[in-house]
């Protein structure tokens, strides 16, 4: 839908990183701004598919956290709305979003490749494909434990956060 609106509405091309004008020619500001207009739709694409299901958990925790007996106790004490949220739901509200991060990076790398198939674009997707369909196992395998480090940097990352944010998981070990 997002190509053909590009492509119907505001008459952009969408095919490759480049026009055809600016394939072989010099680094300037034009071809920059060209680049740009040809990467808006691929990272919107990426930028929806990964957040908007971290969104829909954050939401649905923060919506069972604002239910709880603390802080219907704090309502009562006459906390302001905002410093409330913040103080209790939002931080227990957290712990399930940050520990879904962690598989958001391989998400986004495998969904970048098949984004690139799709419109043409000279990345790892295409490279990817071509490998799997030549059976060149040492590519494929290469890109496999790309993703697999990224999904253990992306789980490194969300215990660091977790900890950072929830104290009761660093007061654990004691």
């Amino acid at each position: 839908i997002l190509i053909w609106v590009a492509y119907s509405w505001l008459g952009w091309d969408t095919g490759g990183l480049f026009s055809r004008e600016f394939q072989d020619a010099p680094w300037s500001s034009a071809k920059i701004a060209n680049l740009a207009r040809h990467l808006a739709i691929p990272v919107l694409v990426i930028a929806f598919s990964g957040s908007v299901g971290l969104l829909r958990v954050g939401r649905a925790n923060m919506l069972d956290e604002l239910h709880t007996p603390c802080v219907v106790t704090a309502r009562a004490k006459g906390l302001t709305e905002r410093r409330l949220t913040l103080k209790y739901p939002a931080r227990v509200a957290l712990n399930p979003f940050f520990s879904n991060i962690g598989s958001v990076l391989p998400r986004m790398v495998g969904g970048f490749g098949i984004v690139a198939i799709i419109l043409s674009l000279p990345t790892v997707g295409p490279v990817l494909l071509r490998a799997l369909l030549n059976h060149d196992m040492y590519l494929a395998g290469g890109f496999l434990l790309m993703l697999s480090v990224l999904t253990q940097v992306g789980t490194l990352l969300s215990d660091i956060l977790l900890a950072l944010i929830d104290p009761r998981i660093r007061m654990g070990a004691r």
